[in-house]
């Protein structure tokens, strides 16, 4: 019901927002936000295939023919932020601490490192693997990256945003490192028409 929830707002405020209210919804980096939203819908469902693996075929109703499709949403994500880290590197080398050398090569690797992971979990290839390095990655991130922004925080509403990334960036190595025990995770190009066809009877 979390991921169906924020499914929902995924579609129905963020999709609506970018697509009406936002001023400059084609750029790229506009919808951020709600890539976001649609990653933690699909770390939810990722989260339930994981309970799921005697009930398959009770997936009766709607909601939980959702479940298996968490791994691909997750890895669409994963790959947009890919995207994200190439079109706005030089912004986002600012970010990389001052202790480590050559800011913007890390952002590249990182970037290339996030569309490696999703293309790898969606076409199935060494998902074991990507799914490991994706979240050790990530969760590297959030010691050296998230954690000193948010001690070093001045102000109060910047350590809430601050903050916020932490826990986002926490969320995403955890959803990498349950999808290595997720029952169907993800499923193969070759049965997706199949389960699409099957979503809707």
């Amino acid at each position: 019901m979390l991921g169906v929830m924020l499914l929902a707002i995924f579609c129905f405020y963020f999709i609506p927002y970018q697509l009406i209210d936002a001023k400059s919804y084609v750029h790229f980096g506009d919808w951020e936000n709600a890539a976001k939203e649609l990653a933690l819908s699909a770390g939810a469902f990722v989260i339930a295939d994981c309970y799921s693996e005697n009930m398959i075929n009770l997936r009766k109703n709607f909601f939980e023919r959702l479940i298996p499709y968490g791994a691909i949403l997750y890895a669409i994500t994963i790959i947009s932020f890919s995207i994200d880290h190439f079109l706005y590197a030089k912004e986002a080398a600012d970010y990389v601490p001052s202790w480590i050398p050559a800011h913007l090569f890390w952002i590249y690797f990182c970037g290339a490192a996030l569309l490696a992971s999703g293309i790898a979990i969606i076409l199935k290839i060494k998902t074991r693997l990507a799914t490991t390095l994706l979240g050790s990655m990530i969760l590297i991130w959030f010691f050296i990256l998230h954690i000193p922004y948010v001690i070093a925080a001045s102000s109060a509403a910047e350590k809430a945003g601050e903050t916020a990334s932490a826990c986002l960036a926490l969320a995403y190595s955890a959803i990498a490192f349950v999808m290595l025990k997720s029952a169907s995770c993800p499923l193969s190009f070759s049965n997706t028409a199949i389960h699409l066809l099957q979503l809707f009877q």
